[in-house]
């Protein structure tokens, strides 16, 4: 009587299709380190004391500039006649600046300080590190690999069998 019950819900469901699953506990038979190798770099602080070029005028330079330029501008407008004369104050004006300047360009003087200067170096040193664990295991002639950070004793596995 109870073959009879079964039969007709086996049927009906196989009609239709259905899966069903289950977890399984496997024993891993194998846990091998995997490695990677890095490189690190550590900074550090090299530092010395050194001569610095200090550059400084004699002559005042914008002092310079402005004096050239009015010197500049008086001697244009005495040589320049009817309207060429704005031009040539202006002319005379621009060519003095840049005169006075050259001048006290000219009169620098270069005095030296002690500095400390430093350069950042790096210390590089290469090492083997491990990074994680690859797991093995068999389950009915199927491999079964899971990576972790630590060996493992069991992979759970989720069998779903689909009809």
């Amino acid at each position: 009587m109870k073959k009879l019950v079964f039969l007709p819900i086996l049927a009906a469901v196989s009609l239709f299709g259905g899966s069903f699953s289950w977890h399984e506990s496997v024993e891993v038979v194998r846990s091998k380190p995997v490695y990677r190798n890095v490189t690190i770099r550590t900074p550090y602080q090299e530092c010395w004391r050194q001569n610095v070029p200090v550059y400084r005028n004699e002559i005042d330079a914008p002092a310079a500039a402005i004096i050239g330029s009015v010197a500049g501008g008086v001697l244009g407008h005495q040589i320049g006649k009817g309207h060429g004369r704005d031009a040539a104050t202006i002319g005379g004006a621009v060519v003095g600046a840049l005169f006075g300047a050259n001048i006290a360009e000219q009169h620098r003087r270069v005095y030296y300080r002690k500095q400390r200067v430093c350069k950042t170096r790096y210390e590089v040193r290469r090492e083997r590190r491990l990074i994680r664990y690859k797991n093995i295991a068999w389950y009915n002639g199927h491999k079964i690999v899971k990576f972790s950070r630590h060996p493992l004793r069991w992979i759970d596995v989720k069998i779903r069998v689909s009809y």
